[in-house]
């Protein structure tokens, strides 16, 4: 399937999840580079993407930040540019403290894309679930671009970019 069949079935996929409520992970990349011992690059990313959904829904700062390079760069939805691991750990705790109340994170879908050994992007569409509802907040949909570099046989994030989905409005043409 080509690149544009990729990204046409996880529209669909992403639709499907939608309107079902459920989840629709997609992950087009094949196995790569060893994250530790035995691990391809694609179950290395599975766990880095499970234990900062589970230090978000603990809002655990800390354990969120150590999925991060020690100088990585995340920039938030509301633009806010977080540098350093340990500034991402200070940033999300002041989230987490401020604006982020017992949420869940939910990957919808996402494209994996090896650029050279040792370096993948992976853009995912996601959403905030409160607990106990397993339909995604109206106004949480956002994607994201991943930046993920493999350091000395781990596999850690360097760079997010996170962005709001947001619908234009309709134009008169």
């Amino acid at each position: 399937m080509g690149r544009q069949g990729h990204a046409r079935l996880a529209a669909v996929l992403a639709a499907a999840a939608l309107l079902t409520g459920g989840s629709a992970l997609l992950a087009t990349a094949e196995p790569g580079d060893a994250g530790k011992p035995g691990e391809s690059a694609t179950a290395a990313f599975d766990r880095i993407l499970r234990q900062q959904e589970d230090a978000w829904h603990r809002e655990d700062a800390e354990d969120f930040a150590a999925t991060f390079t020690a100088d990585a760069d995340v920039v938030t939805f509301n633009g806010d540019h977080l540098r350093t691991r340990q500034g991402i750990a200070e940033g999300m705790r002041y989230y987490f403290d401020h604006f982020i109340d017992n949420t869940r994170l939910r990957a919808l879908d996402e494209h994996v894309r090896f650029v050279r050994p040792g370096l993948a992007v992976i853009v995912r569409t996601s959403c905030q679930l409160e607990p106990p509802s397993t339909t995604c907040r109206e106004d949480s949909y956002s994607r994201n671009t991943n930046v993920l570099v493999e350091q000395n046989g781990r596999w850690l994030q360097d760079s997010f970019q996170n962005t709001r989905v947001m619908e234009l409005p309709p134009t008169d043409r």
